[in-house]
């Protein structure tokens, strides 16, 4: 598989730390001090992931080498969904004709974006789509909490969406080299660790700790994993991407793999966390500086549990 074109979409306004002092106590040294997190953004209230979404679309098509249209395949994916039957997929296909496109929409938390690969992956090996265009939003502000100590500062929105074909379209296309994903909800605190029930308290987060200790367990080692399945090793790898949860996760892999932190790209320290879209938010905000022959990991752990890493090499 191939990408073609990517873009993304982060709403403008921004909520500082400062903000959840009064709600719930946190300091911002506090915060800063245990997630990284300065600010996080936030969408309009008349915004969703479905107009996050076509926000995304129309910052990659200036770099589409194909008409849109071409498209046969749109996959929305996200915790959050605006409509849970005219989804972000069907938005799009709505917004530009796709007429010849299946459209749908799933779910694995912040694995979402993961998986969307590798359902992508699945039909082109089916011979059922051959140009694919995966949409990862979530508007986190439409169920959080802000007043949950444990979770409601972290949360941040956004949207990005990466078209992809079977083929090879244009030399400057990077490979997605293998996909790998995994649930992981036979662990023992999988289901209550975290969840969102829209009328129930929205996004919580009660074992966060365990959250960490997992996190830091199974995105390294998929990494890892891939690697070593294709013949690389740690030395090749340009650039390490992780799920936005917290910078203190992202800390603790970077010892465990001994690597330096010019290798990690980020943007939690501004956006907070944005859900399923994190990792692929940071790819589509440095794609324009990834050059040839570099290799970059995805990888990625979310509630459920879910977990997944992908190699894409250019």
């Amino acid at each position: 598989m191939f990408i073609n074109a990517t873009g993304f979409y982060v709403p403008e306004e921004r909520v500082d730390n400062q903000h959840f002092l009064e709600l719930n106590g946190l300091t911002s040294e506090w915060i800063e001090q245990r997630t990284g997190i300065h600010t996080r953004s936030k969408a309009k209230e008349e915004e969703n992931i479905n107009t996050m979404s076509l926000e995304a679309v129309k910052d990659a098509l200036p770099k589409l080498p194909y008409d849109i249209t071409e498209v046969d395949l749109i996959v929305s994916a996200s915790y959050s969904p605006y409509d849970t039957v005219a989804t972000a997929a069907h938005t799009v296909q709505h917004e530009y004709t796709i007429a010849d496109a299946k459209a749908l929409y799933l779910s694995s938390a912040c694995s979402s974006f993961l998986n969307a690969l590798e359902v992508v992956e699945g039909y082109f090996a089916m011979g059922k789509a051959s140009k694919a265009l995966v949409l990862s939003a979530d508007k986190n502000s439409a169920y959080y909490n802000e007043t949950d100590p444990k979770a409601g500062h972290l949360w941040g929105d956004a949207a990005a969406a990466f078209f992809i074909s079977k083929e090879r379209i244009g030399e400057g296309d990077a490979e997605i080299v293998e996909v790998y994903t995994q649930g992981l909800g036979h662990l023992s605190k999988a289901m209550e660790a975290v969840h969102l029930r829209p009328r129930d308290g929205g996004i919580l987060m009660p074992e966060g700790r365990d959250v960490f200790i997992q996190a830091c367990t199974y995105m390294p080692k998929n990494v890892l994993h891939l690697l070593e399945k294709n013949g690389y090793t740690l030395d090749n790898l340009t650039y390490f991407i992780g799920h936005q949860a917290n910078m203190r996760i992202m800390a603790n892999i970077a010892k465990q793999l001994n690597l330096p932190d010019e290798k990690f790209l980020h943007n939690i320290e501004e956006l907070g966390n944005t859900g399923s879209v994190s990792s692929a938010l940071v790819y589509a905000q440095n794609d324009k500086n990834f050059k040839k022959d570099d290799l970059i990991a995805i990888t990625v752990f979310g509630g459920g549990y879910s977990t997944g890493a992908c190699l894409i090499k250019h």
